[in-house]
């Protein structure tokens, strides 16, 4: 998991077979495109792809573990630099401010910008704007930070760089961990960095990415980097980040997923207060209660807002650092210590209309002004009541079926298999849609029309509230999957719809190659 982004001069192994032809033309394009803006060749190219999780949603920022892929489409950050070093002899004081100009291939949708960064400080971002730069400079940030940490004299160099992104923006694809990932990538390279861990490069995305305003939890940036063709991903985030990769047993039919976009827009940097922060809130809150109801000391841990359920499963089968005994015994097993967390859910957050400001601050003895200001105001959320018990219990549930769809894949195959995972992304879909309330219309109709049509399971993937679903189907069952939702969502949607945007809406998937250069 420790091994370094690898560094290729060809695009082949980074693509399905079927791509490369029209891969190689984007890559050529990009090229071409950076030496009519710039007059001159790009001297490398950053990429990063986004994912598709198979199953554990919404449950990394609780650090439980989730089980993503990477997909082909992907963020192309191309690059050169000035021939300055961050090594040379310049004294502190007289490096210069470093110019970066941000162009777009898709300039009418991407504004060009250019961002000036002082010698010893860090390019402006503004999170109240939703801007397309920021998640450079997102990334752009976190890198030289880490060179800092590293050589406390370095001053950063100035770059060109043009961006080509193929990954949907609001699609639930992670585009915007993809961006982050590949900006990162890209600086680090660019000044100096020619070996880059993937951990590193991990760790300081995740951290990045909140800059923009929104309380990532690390799935997304994983899936990205560590990622291995052919392969499905294990992404651990307790008590450290670590990635496996699971292989796919060799079936008959062979293991097939399809995904289709419901062209609903759901931007988390933009809905984050009502959805996706206001989730991480609950979680993080659902913790804190239910450790206080318990008895239990929660210890900070590397959540978003540093105590989370996982730490709190911790704290209840774990002694603390007092010696105190654990109410649960440490030998129990782990699915049976998420299937414990579970039941003591009704009894210490029973309240099925949510919790107010009032509640939660009452039972955690803070004033509510206190409250908001550790919980509530790095990232703000809007809501008048925490549903605290469904969050959990989604968690807890979703968790337990993470493990089991990892032990079907590592059991030898039988005729059951892919009906057995199906059902596990099919009870996500039901929990993500009516306990943590994350779908949305689309995203119920498209995985009730490809069910019905054949597929083994279906759900929704990525953030929700809209973007992208995901399906296990049976191969022979593509095609009639695929003109089953033409015909009954796309066309009654969009009736003169383009069989470019039909082609873009709906992608059998292969598991997609990581982070490179």
């Amino acid at each position: 998991m420790d091994d370094p982004v690898p560094v290729t001069d060809s695009i082949d192994t980074l693509y399905p077979d079927a791509n490369i032809p029209s891969q190689r033309e984007r890559w050529r394009n990009l090229v071409k495109h950076f030496e009519d803006k710039y007059g001159e060749k790009p001297t490398f190219v950053a990429r990063s792809p986004g994912r598709v999780n198979l199953i554990g949603e919404h449950i990394d920022y609780s650090l439980y573990d989730v089980l993503p892929m990477a997909i082909a489409a992907d963020v192309l950050v191309a690059v050169s630099y000035t021939s300055s070093s961050p090594a040379d002899e310049r004294k502190p004081a007289d490096a210069a401010d470093a110019i970066i100009p941000m162009l777009n291939t898709d300039p009418h949708k991407h504004q060009s910008s250019e961002c000036t960064v002082p010698s010893k400080g860090e390019a402006d971002i503004d999170a109240t704007k939703h801007e397309w730069t920021n998640y450079f400079k997102a990334g752009f940030n976190g890198a030289i930070n880490l060179l800092r940490k590293e050589n406390p004299s370095f001053s950063p160099r100035s770059m060109k760089i043009l961006v080509d992104g193929s990954v949907p923006a609001g699609g639930g694809l992670s585009s915007s961990a993809a961006f982050v990932c590949a900006s990162a990538l890209a600086v680090l390279r660019a000044n100096g960095r020619q070996e880059v861990k993937k951990k590193e490069l991990v760790e300081l995305a995740i951290v990045s990415e909140r800059a923009v305003g929104v309380n990532s939890g690390g799935m997304d940036q994983s899936a990205s980097v560590f990622a291995v063709k052919g392969d499905a991903l294990c992404v651990s985030f307790f008590p450290e980040l670590r990635a496996e990769a699971i292989p796919f047993p060799k079936v008959e039919p062979p293991i097939t997923f399809m995904i289709a976009q419901t062209f609903v827009t759901s931007d988390k940097h933009v809905t984050a207060p009502r959805c996706y922060n206001l989730r991480v809130v609950e979680c993080t809150l659902a913790a804190e209660m239910m450790a206080r109801a318990l008895g239990v000391k929660l210890q900070d841990d590397e959540g978003p807002l540093r105590r989370t359920l996982r730490g709190l499963q911790n704290a209840f089968f774990a002694a603390d650092k007092s010696g105190r005994k654990p109410l649960g015994d440490p030998q129990t097993p782990y699915k049976q210590q998420l299937e414990t967390m579970l039941s003591l859910i009704p009894q210490h957050l029973p309240n099925s209309e949510g919790y107010t400001r009032e509640d939660i601050a009452a039972t955690l003895s803070l004033s509510v002004s206190a409250l908001e200001e550790q919980y509530m105001t790095k990232f703000p959320v809007d809501t008048i009541r925490f549903k605290l018990g469904q969050r959990a219990h989604h968690v807890f549930s979703e968790a337990l079926r993470v493990i089991t769809f990892k032990e079907l894949l590592q059991d030898p195959p039988n005729q059951h298999l892919l009906p057995r995972l199906g059902a596990l992304m099919n009870e996500t879909q039901t929990s993500c849609r009516d306990v943590y309330e994350c779908s949305c219309p689309e995203i119920d109709q498209l995985c009730s029309i490809a069910r019905e049509a054949g597929a083994y399971g279906s759900r929704l993937t990525g953030a929700g509230w809209g973007g992208c679903t995901v399906h296990l189907v049976p191969k022979d069952k593509v095609n009639d999957i695929r003109n089953a939702w033409i015909q009954r969502y796309y066309r009654p949607m969009e009736p003169d719809i383009s069989e470019e945007k039909l082609q873009e809406a709906i992608v059998v998937s292969e598991p997609g190659q990581g982070s490179v250069v």
